[in-house]
């Protein structure tokens, strides 16, 4: 199979509320780059939302989207972290982390009334977002010399690459990004140019 170089998120924060019997189920989606986010965002909502009773949340990372996890934080097993990254699932997001708020209404929903709560407040959640598709890139420095500089732009331009950053003294240093699918093309004819030096920085 191709590498997919493209992956859908989220581009701002969401979020989305379904009430069953009393109990009320808030949905907030946000996009996340890593783990490191996910607490202060958690403990966050738990301080915002000091009387509700449970923080349910699953979260898809990595542009591959082999990165998950759910927890239930309390309710029986699989009604909500499941139901919750189901939705992440069946929409093909990434990058992202729905956390479930639950006040709880007194009146006890059962296991199918508990999945379909969870489920229906994140797809409020994901439906009040932002879907944007965001492409698989790498990041590179090209180090060379002023006088090769027509050769690197005329690469730059025919390409159509992004520049995030330029240094042009007698050593100068472009950082642009390129889109994964692209890549050897780029690098090809980059390897053309005499006396460059490329150097891989990240993938984002």
């Amino acid at each position: 199979m191709l590498f997919d170089d493209s992956y859908k998120t989220i581009n701002g924060a969401a979020e989305g509320i379904f009430r069953d019997k009393g109990s009320k189920f808030i949905a907030y989606a946000y996009p996340i780059r890593s783990e490191e986010e996910i607490k202060p965002l958690i403990n966050n909502l738990r301080s915002e939302h000091a009387k509700a009773r449970h923080f349910c949340y699953a979260y898809r990372l990595t542009p591959d989207r082999s990165v998950y996890r759910i927890n239930d934080d309390g309710e029986p097993s699989g009604t909500a972290g499941r139901p919750i990254l189901n939705c992440l699932l069946s929409e093909d997001l990434t990058n992202i982390i729905i956390v479930v708020v639950r006040y709880f209404g007194g009146t006890l929903l059962g296991v199918p009334g508990l999945i379909n709560a969870y489920k229906n407040a994140s797809l409020e959640a994901i439906s009040a977002s932002n879907i944007i598709t965001k492409t698989v890139n790498d990041i590179y420095d090209v180090h060379f010399e002023y006088l090769q500089m027509n050769d690197i732009m005329k690469v730059i331009k025919d390409e159509n690459l992004d520049v995030l950053s330029q240094n042009f003294d007698i050593n100068c240093i472009l950082k642009f990004e390129v889109r994964k699918a692209q890549l050897n093309q780029v690098l090809s004819k980059f390897d053309k140019i005499e006396g460059i030096k490329l150097k891989y920085i990240q993938t984002i």
